[in-house]
């Protein structure tokens, strides 16, 4: 087992966390594009949006594809591949002739993109011991922020300076050399067992995970702080571009800076658990949380961002402990377990526009507070039963 800072632990840390900067860069650079894409393809701004949501989409079913399949073949060789045939869709994009092309080549490129989420953290789980695995994860998750910050500035940036297959070129590239890192970095496993793959089996170990109440709980509030967390953004963007505000889009971009708060909050996640256990980390990141949408009630744009700061450090707190303790209580098939957390994830920033808009119709800011607050409440509740009952095993 790999303990915590030594040689290995810092080469396979900053090998997964490069692996997810990239995920995250090529998954976020078209969303600055979209509006040059809905120009320059003449499509309205719904079928734009679909460059995201295709993505985003084949990402989570990728998931549960990619971690039941490691568990038959191994991890390293699935994160290997995934991306470098995601950095090579990233060139195929800048070619592509049409918008249809483009959305399926997206599709693909969001498919392959979930082969590291899928895995990388069953990986650590079974090479890193307890206190290895709890700092890595922080640093780990703290790549997805630096990634999804650098793939929205990455590729608005080069967009306007040489246009959307500029973007996509230098974000391939990027990806490219970033795999040559990975593979060199990235040390062999030592603890992985493999297990024959069958659907059945994968799919009994699946529902084995759902009927894990210390599982499911975690999965819960994984997706359902996410379906929170991310759409807030959305509605932020909708009340800063009004009166009093008038922001426009440039600006309305850069808000997404304040991730470096969530930045923060998964690096230090690993040595608050030091002092405290895992829910109830868990339980203080949601505390944050609600404090933050608080803050953003305030008419100062200088508060609003303070408020978008305090969200992301407290999201981001919660969301490495939800996501390590789903490595630690999974007792078998790693990679499909930690597949299901993420695909909670992903599906819950899916709905969290169906839940906020009714509260966003009725009341604006103030209601997507309330609606947020609602949510909060529960994963609050849910990461409170697992301290007790945490607490309640013996030893």
């Amino acid at each position: 087992m790999i303990e915590a800072h030594s040689r290995a632990w810092w080469r396979a840390t900053l090998a997964l966390c490069l692996g997810s900067f990239l995920v995250f860069i090529n998954l976020y650079a078209p969303q600055p594009l979209l509006p040059e894409l809905r120009a320059t393809f003449g499509i309205s701004t719904l079928v734009a949006g679909l460059v995201m949501s295709v993505a985003t989409l084949s990402l989570a079913a990728a998931l549960l594809v990619f971690g039941p399949l490691s568990d038959a073949i191994g991890r390293r060789g699935i994160m290997r591949l995934t991306l470098l045939l995601a950095g090579m869709l990233s060139l195929g994009l800048a070619l592509a002739p049409n918008f249809e092309t483009l959305l399926v080549l997206r599709a693909f490129q969001g498919f392959v993109l979930g082969g590291l989420p899928a895995v990388a953290i069953a990986w650590m789980g079974e090479e890193f011991e307890r206190p290895a695995l709890l700092s890595a994860v922080g640093l780990y998750i703290a790549g997805n922020t630096l990634g999804g910050i650098g793939g929205r500035v990455i590729g608005g940036a080069v967009a306007e300076v040489a246009g959307i297959s500029g973007s996509f070129l230098v974000v391939g590239t990027m990806t490219l050399i970033g795999v040559v890192l990975f593979w060199r970095l990235l040390p062999a496993p030592r603890a992985f067992t493999p297990h024959r793959f069958s659907i059945g089996a994968a799919l009994s170990d699946l529902g084995g995970h759902l009927r894990n109440p210390l599982l499911l709980s975690a999965y819960l509030l994984g997706g359902l702080n996410f379906l929170i967390f991310i759409n807030q953004y959305n509605y932020i963007t909708f009340r800063l571009a009004e009166a009093p505000y008038g922001l426009g889009s440039r600006f309305l971009g850069m808000i997404f800076l304040t991730y470096f708060g969530g930045t923060l909050g998964s690096m230090l996640s690993g040595r608050l658990a030091g002092s405290l256990s895992q829910p109830a980390c868990m339980m203080a990141g949601i505390l944050i949380l609600m404090v933050g949408t608080a803050v953003t009630l305030s008419a100062s744009l200088p508060l609003i961002i303070a408020g978008l700061t305090i969200n992301a450090f407290g999201f981001f707190l919660a969301h490495s402990m939800a996501s390590s303790w789903v490595g630690k209580h999974a007792a078998r098939a790693r990679g499909s377990a930690s597949a299901l957390y993420l695909m909670f994830y992903y599906t819950g920033a899916s709905l969290g526009g169906f839940w906020l808009e009714p509260f966003w119709q009725a009341g604006a800011w103030m209601g997507v507070t309330l609606g947020s607050w609602l949510v909060l409440f529960i994963t609050f509740g849910i990461a409170a039963w697992l301290w007790r009952r945490e607490r309640s095993i013996p030893g």
